[in-house]
């Protein structure tokens, strides 16, 4: 199994949405409204990361509102 943890930019006013839409989807596993940088961070869990960027590209940026991701790779020691 691979982990990513996306960081996600939105739209002002769509942050709660957006939330509530990453939620439903079964690869997320966790995700938490944020202050700083980012307004929004997802764990994201599939086979391997290959599922995960296509995931992210098929899904999370297909979400009204979202304005950017950037998706970083779990390391496995």
């Amino acid at each position: 199994m691979a982990t990513g943890y996306v960081l996600i930019n939105v739209e002002p006013g769509y942050e709660f949405s957006v939330y509530e839409s990453i939620g439903k989807f079964d690869q997320v596993a966790d995700s938490t409204l944020l202050f700083g940088d980012y307004d929004l961070i997802a764990k994201v869990v599939a086979e391997d990361m290959a599922l995960i960027a296509q995931f992210v590209v098929e899904n999370i940026r297909q979400i009204e509102g979202v304005q950017n991701t950037k998706t970083l790779a779990g390391a496995e020691v």
